[in-house]
């Protein structure tokens, strides 16, 4: 099966859904895909606003719900009381540890995370799906 790259899956899914394919929606899913971070509509936007001034802030959000309604982003939400879109790129899994001061986010993978989580389920007859493990603690900065 063909492995089609995130902007071949957005026009695509634009296509099916009536919509058109635009510069301004091309340029935000460069941006999106080239910043590899958890963005909010307002960081994405402020990343844009400066080589692209006539790119709206609603224009961003409502790009963003796309990405995420077509799959190649996922909406995040670390307590801030934003909505942050990670790509649902090739990485492949990984979970999160959220400073509650600064807001910072980093990403790890652990195996052994991996097949605790699916011994635990196979001991009570649970197929998982999908899961998301978030710790919030104070980063190394915020301790000092």
């Amino acid at each position: 099966m063909t492995q089609h790259s995130p902007k071949e899956h957005f026009r695509s899914y634009l296509v099916t859904q009536g919509l058109k394919s635009t510069r301004q929606r091309d340029l935000i899913l460069d941006e999106f895909l080239r910043a590899g971070a958890h963005l909010s509509t307002e960081e994405l936007y402020l990343r844009l606003r400066e080589q692209h001034p006539h790119i709206g802030y609603a224009t961003v959000h409502r790009t963003l719900k796309l990405f995420a309604d077509c799959g190649i982003a996922e909406p995040r939400h670390f307590g801030d009381g934003q909505t942050r879109y990670e790509s649902c790129g090739a990485e492949g899994h990984h979970d999160h540890l959220i400073c509650t001061d600064c807001g910072a986010i980093v990403e790890f993978e652990n195996p052994q995370i991996e097949a605790l989580q699916e011994s635990v389920a196979r001991q009570h007859g649970f197929r998982i799906e999908r899961h998301r493990l978030e710790l919030y603690g104070r980063c190394r900065e915020c301790q000092r």
